[in-house]
């Protein structure tokens, strides 16, 4: 590649908490009414004072721990200054020389940062101005910074889905994007490379001007804005022009970045300490002996090494919390004492990712007992499918559904024998087609015999019968 990009994220998360950063109005992202959830606090009232929510803390510091980072022992809130009509008090309450957690890594991209800021209102553009909420004025922010090890868009895109997985695991926020309770920024510049002397081959690299994509609401604009960027500077480069150090924004409809303004230095925001707070000192009865859940990746790995089952239902069970705890329930109900139980668990995987469709109103012993049913050969793979679509419209037991509608799979012979005869004296020249040498037109009758018995007789039985009645 001509040129090298370096890509970096910030990522900015609203914690689920009861109430808001710094005062006691509700934290309630469904809330749909404008500047219902407000107080003269996290409105700017004059005179009165923040304090700080320790529930927010902690949750930062659970996220620093999942990503193995250094936790803080002494933590600081700053003062961030800009003005813009959502920021209530004309500043922001954040952090930036003391964060909760530096380091950490996830998916092999270091973390330089995580803190606590809040966040602010949200405005809404009509036709003649602007108007503005502020119901998520105040709201527990965290903002997470990379370092700039990401390449390319797609691994910024995997970076995010799993971040916001184990959020979700760790139950600090739903990390729902499209509510903007997480939203990514990215940091694009692209290094140039040239020969310096081709006698001993010395390559020297001249760092590119940074270019940040603002609140990017989706995985896919993610992944899209930054392999976007990234051509759109190396155009800029190949064609000698000057690539401006600014903020840019993304337009879904065109699927292209558009310039907003010029980027910000640090000292633009004139940050000093916040002097209505005190220091943060953090001991270890504030978290940091609280046991962690299992992660997502710990559970991938979990599940190949006990279930056995396929990569692609793992990688789907995982990213569904309630779908794999529901699976495990369904396994635990197996009845295993056979010789290759991680059949009878792949066998589970598949009619429930495939089948169930991510509706759980099944309870997993009915769910459980239809598989070991399947499993046995009392029921066939089609009377499976019909047996579970009624016990997720209508609920029940699989054995009683079976019984009562006659579906037990059917491996009498002499009863399968003599439904053979009946279809090939029905059925004449579909059985000649057969014997000319047209191998769908047994799988035709194989398929009468099913409609007939309405799934239940064993195909492998009627299908070898009629080979062998018509071939004789």
């Amino acid at each position: 590649m001509k040129y090298k990009p370096t890509i970096g994220l910030e990522i900015h998360v609203e914690l689920k908490t009861k109430t808001k950063m710094f005062c006691n109005s509700l934290n309630d992202p469904n809330e749909k009414r404008p500047n219902v959830n407000v107080c003269p606090i996290c409105m700017a009232h004059p005179g009165t004072l923040p304090v700080i929510n320790k529930e927010a803390v902690k949750k930062v510091l659970i996220v620093g721990k999942a990503l193995g980072g250094k936790l803080a022992d002494y933590s600081r809130f700053d003062r961030k200054n800009y003005f813009y009509p959502d920021l209530p008090k004309g500043y922001q309450i954040s952090q930036f020389k003391h964060p909760l957690v530096e380091g950490g890594k996830l998916n092999g991209v270091k973390i330089t940062r995580i803190h606590l800021e809040e966040d602010t209102g949200r405005l809404i553009h009509i036709k003649d101005g602007s108007l503005v909420d502020f119901n998520r004025a105040g709201v527990p922010l965290m903002e997470l910074v990379t370092e700039p090890d990401i390449k390319l868009g797609e691994e910024a895109r995997k970076f995010a889905e799993e971040l916001q997985l184990i959020l979700r695991y760790l139950d600090v926020s739903d990390a729902d994007m499209e509510k903007g309770e997480m939203r990514v920024e990215a940091n694009v510049s692209l290094q140039t490379t040239y020969d310096v002397g081709k006698a001993n081959d010395i390559v020297s690299r001249l760092l590119g001007t940074k270019v940040e994509i603002k609140n990017l609401n989706s995985f896919r604009a993610v992944e899209r804005a930054i392999n976007y960027e990234i051509e759109r500077q190396s155009e800029l480069l190949d064609n000698d022009k000057k690539i401006l150090h600014e903020t840019r924004g993304w337009d879904e409809n065109k699927q292209k970045t558009f310039s907003q303004r010029e980027k910000e230095e640090s000292h633009d925001y004139r940050y000093f300490p916040e002097p209505d707070l005190p220091p943060l000192l953090i001991t270890d009865d504030w978290l940091l002996t609280t046991q962690l859940p299992e992660l997502p990746q710990q559970k991938r790995e979990r599940f190949k090494k006990e279930y056995e089952i396929k990569d692609e239902q793992i990688e789907i069970l995982v990213r569904n919390k309630k779908l794999a705890d529901y699976f495990e329930k369904i396994v635990s109900c197996l009845c295993l004492e056979i010789e290759s139980p991680n059949g009878l668990i792949q066998l589970a995987a598949n009619y429930l990712i495939t089948d169930l469709a991510g509706d759980l109103t099944i309870t997993p012993n009915n769910f459980a007992k239809l598989i070991n049913m399947i499993a046995k050969g009392e029921i066939t793979s089609r009377v499976a499918k019909d047996v579970l679509r009624e016990m997720r419209e209508k609920g029940g037991d699989p054995s009683i559904i079976i019984s009562k509608k006659g579906l037990r799979q059917i491996n009498d012979e002499s009863a399968i024998n003599e439904l053979a005869d009946k279809i090939i004296r029905e059925n004449p020249k579909v059985a000649e087609d057969y014997k000319s040498g047209k191998e769908n037109a047994l799988q035709f009758l194989v398929g009468l015999g099913m409609k007939e018995t309405k799934g239940a007789i064993n195909p492998d039985i009627l299908k070898k019968m009629l080979k062998n009645k018509i071939i004789l």
